[in-house]
């Protein structure tokens, strides 16, 4: 990535939380901006917001609206609680005299006319108000006016130098509703933004942020997911892990229970990821939100992001079982998020659980592995995200749970919805198996990058008491299977 040069570190904030992390420090003060994206991507609301954060700042502002009134202006400010005041509106809006026959051109093509008022109106209010942030909205309406591509080109450029000269730091609209679609402003402008706006097949629409260019500044490449929420847009930077590094001493953290960490080689390592997988039922969730009591009771902050259960239910379960999750909680040691899967983005979540770790969570648990790939069926990269978000919680040295349920409940036919084994550091595996007329269960430890660990199937349990892990299966085999039989002495089979 190239460095920012010398000429270019004098930044405004767009007043968009998260947009001047994506484009390394803001706007580059004095310079052209295009925005364009389809209608209802959220141009406006962008629009407002950046003239607002001028305003705060003691800034004059200018809005300049060739398209919508100065009504509807007013009306898309107040519903995310702007009172506009300090923002200068400039409406140039053919009125309703435009209709009448009496008005029309005869010897002149409208838009010999048309274009010259509206340039003259725009210069004039500039002059009028001396900004230092700008909006015009929209191109459309100036192609439209200038008929040629060589007149609309000319006339950007000469707006370009004039707000330029005049120390403007300005942002052009573009909603794409043109006759054609036109690339030159593209090349004109110091930045160019895209908002994209994406249909899905269940749940809220997907809305994505792109930087096309920026010239001289190492901006944050790829799609950024967004949304319009009361305020105006959040964006949730795309997750660069390897921006995250950090060399730290690791340490090992206790789950609480002595059986159990002896079975795990001491306890989970700090900056280790680690899957606890199996069928439903069988103890998954429980076992995560064991790591995550104990930690709390060391005073550490930890974080659990629900899919599937709910966060009562979830808090209910464990106080069932002796673990107190609540008083967590009320010390504020313990976030809980309870992620609805339907409106879930996964930059969206990713910046959730950055946010939390930011605050000294500790310990992250995600419930559930297929609640999370399922959150958003379209998208074809969830493993990637999952990957990306697993590798910064690695380098922040913070212990990493997710639970993946294995659909089935004996036997080989027992499967993951994917595969994460692979992207785990630990896997933990819990299972059911059938003994003298009982379901048990089993809980075994497959794969532990950090330390050593036993090798053993050890008994594991459920109840009121709590967790408990207990003596190995020494006389079965096949507790996988989940129909294991029996080698022990004959006086000693289980009854």
């Amino acid at each position: 990535m190239q460095e920012q040069n010398s000429l270019t570190t004098d930044f405004l904030s767009t007043g968009v939380p998260g947009l001047d992390d994506v484009l390394a420090g803001g706007l580059t003060r004095d310079r052209l901006y295009l925005v364009e994206g389809e209608p209802g991507t959220g141009k406006t609301t962008l629009a407002l917001q950046f003239l607002t954060e001028g305003v705060r700042r003691g800034e004059s502002s200018l809005y300049v609206t060739l398209a919508e009134t100065t009504v509807e202006l007013r009306s898309v400010a107040q519903s995310h609680g702007w009172d506009m005041a300090g923002i200068h509106i400039e409406e140039i809006i053919p009125d309703e005299h435009a209709l009448d026959p009496d008005q029309q051109y005869t010897i002149f093509h409208p838009s010999e006319i048309e274009l010259g008022s509206t340039t003259q109106r725009i210069l004039a209010a500039v002059d009028r108000h001396r900004p230092r942030r700008v909006v015009l909205d929209s191109l459309s309406e100036l192609q439209l006016l200038a008929e040629s591509p060589l007149r609309y080109r000319r006339q950007v450029l000469a707006l370009k130098q004039y707000l330029s000269g005049r120390g403007c730091t300005t942002i052009f609209l573009d909603d794409r509703t043109a006759l054609s679609t036109d690339l030159q402003v593209r090349s004109v402008a110091h930045a160019v933004l895209t908002l994209e706006l994406a249909d899905q097949d269940y749940g809220a629409e997907r809305r994505r942020l792109r930087v096309v260019k920026y010239r001289g500044i190492a901006y944050r490449g790829g799609a950024h997911d967004y949304r319009i929420l009361r305020g105006g847009l959040q964006v949730y930077p795309r997750l660069v892990a390897a921006n995250t590094r950090e060399n730290s001493e690791r340490a090992q953290l206790s789950s609480g229970l002595p059986q159990l960490d002896a079975l795990i080689g001491g306890g989970l390592e700090e900056g280790m990821s680690t899957l606890i997988s199996g069928p439903s039922g069988t103890g998954k969730s429980s076992l995560a939100a064991q790591f995550v009591h104990a930690a709390t009771l060391r005073g550490q902050r930890c974080a659990m992001f629900l899919f599937e259960e709910a966060r009562n239910n979830m808090l209910n379960r464990c106080a069932n079982l002796g673990m107190n999750l609540g008083d967590a909680i009320a010390q504020q040691l313990l976030s809980v998020q309870q992620i609805d899967p339907a409106e879930l983005a996964p930059g969206e979540f990713a910046s959730a659980v950055m946010q939390a770790v930011e605050q000294g969570a500790r310990v992250v648990v995600i419930d559930s592995l297929n609640g999370y790939l399922n959150a958003v069926p379209e998208e074809r990269f969830l493993i990637i995200y999952l990957h990306e978000l697993l590798t910064y919680l690695g380098q922040r040295g913070v212990v990493s749970i997710i639970v993946g349920v294995q659909s089935g409940m004996l036997g080989a036919g027992m499967r993951n919805a994917v595969d994460a084994s692979y992207l785990a550091d630990n896997v933990i595996l819990l299972r059911y198996f059938e003994a003298a007329g009982e379901v048990r269960q089993a809980i075994s430890v497959f794969k532990k990058r950090g330390s050593t660990h036993e090798r053993t199937l050890r008994a594991f349990e459920v109840g009121p008491g709590g967790l408990k892990v207990g003596p190995v299966l020494k006389d079965f085999h096949g507790v996988l299977t989940g129909v294991p039989s029996y080698h022990g002495a004959a006086d000693a089979a289980p009854g």
